[in-house]
């Protein structure tokens, strides 16, 4: 399929690099495509940026069949722009369509899209280190209609915001609360996909954390509230005995691009890495027989994200002082530099947006 292009006759104007905030900017253009059950997916395009027309009774508003995918693009020291590991974004992005009874898109064809339209904004990619062009693709669905099933139509499109940094600590530990009161998935479930619903079923308790003065809910499982699962907005890792320890996926925690990218790279350099079970008892032990020596999340958006404390219940522990450890600032070290260009990544993990002066 072609890819048509519509540019903006009306450009906005650029924010500076050290105000950018997350998420609250978009560029000039984004690219759409359209589903139908007589045409399949069809009619790829870039045009400006703006509203998407929706009837009040569109699917999407009353029974929640939205998927997307967050990635970023990075300009590197010598100019050129760049993406981090595209491929599984959009690898994950159809796992998701797929538990969602949403209609599977060309992989090849999507990519080719976003580098288009990267090409046509690469003034919007910021060049500042720690900077990046967040990437939003997002799959909603179309049909104006009352009734639980899947959706006929559907609406795919791909928007892009300068962004800085996730956390208002940057790099730096933030602080976690353990919630023994709610649960966000169950295996079974959907908690294994980047659906709305996850997210929306987040907030209560992410605005509870707020409230007591912390950044981020850490959820325990739906079933025995006892083991480990993920952070509000990523993967989580303990440096426990000098091992590396993640949850395994079990069907209710989202298998993180970049918390791949930290197994690859830890076993890569020797380090054990391990992905299994464990229990937030476990974590409050090593803590007390002193040795939990790190705990850090990763995720897209801040890429490695060190804890300083976390809180479950009555109980509290602050993690190495408070202060960055050492495997989270070598994790952080080693994923930055790929993705800003200053060193080799392994095979596959960057694709270049050729762009043309």
């Amino acid at each position: 399929m072609q890819i048509r292009v519509t540019k903006s006759k009306q450009l906005k104007p650029h924010p500076q690099d050290n105000e950018l905030a997350f998420g609250t900017v978009f560029t000039d253009h984004m690219f759409n495509m359209d589903y139908s059950l007589e045409k399949g997916w069809h009619n790829p395009r870039i045009e400006p940026y703006g509203p998407i027309q929706t009837d009040p009774s569109t699917m999407v508003f009353h029974y929640g069949q939205a998927i997307f995918e967050g990635l970023k693009a990075f300009r590197t020291k010598t100019g050129e722009i760049q993406l981090f590991r595209p491929k599984e974004n959009f690898k994950r992005f159809n796992r998701s369509a797929k538990a969602m009874c949403i209609p599977e898109f060309d992989e090849a064809l999507a990519l080719t899209a976003l580098k288009q339209l990267l090409a046509l904004e690469k003034d919007w990619v910021p060049k500042t280190i720690g900077t990046s062009l967040y990437i939003r693709p997002t799959i909603i669905a179309m049909d104006p209609f009352l009734g639980v099933r899947a959706s006929h139509t559907y609406r795919f499109f791909i928007i892009l915001s300068p962004v800085g940094a996730y956390y208002k600590e940057g790099f730096n530990p933030v602080k976690i609360w353990v919630t023994k009161d709610h649960v966000r998935a169950v295996r079974g479930g959907v908690g294994h996909v980047k659906t709305a619903g996850n997210y929306a079923a987040s907030l209560y308790a992410g605005e509870e954390a707020h409230r007591k003065g912390f950044t981020q809910v850490l959820w325990l499982d739906g079933v025995e509230l006892k083991y480990v699962e993920e952070v509000g907005s990523m993967n989580i890792f303990f440096v426990i005995n000098g091992e590396l320890i993640t949850p395994m996926l079990n069907g209710s925690i989202l298998s993180g691009i970049t918390r791949d990218s930290v197994l690859q790279l830890a076993r890569q350099w020797g380090m054990q890495a391990i992905e299994r079970r464990i229990s937030i008892d476990e974590v409050f032990e090593a803590h007390a027989n002193g040795t939990l020596t790190e705990v850090f999340g990763s995720g897209t958006a801040a890429v490695i994200s060190p804890v300083g404390l976390i809180q479950y219940g009555e109980k509290r522990i602050e993690i190495g002082n408070n202060t960055v450890g050492p495997v989270a600032q070598k994790f952080f070290n080693a994923i930055t530099d790929i993705q800003y260009g200053k060193t080799q990544a392994p095979q596959d993990w960057i694709e270049k947006v050729p762009v043309s002066e």
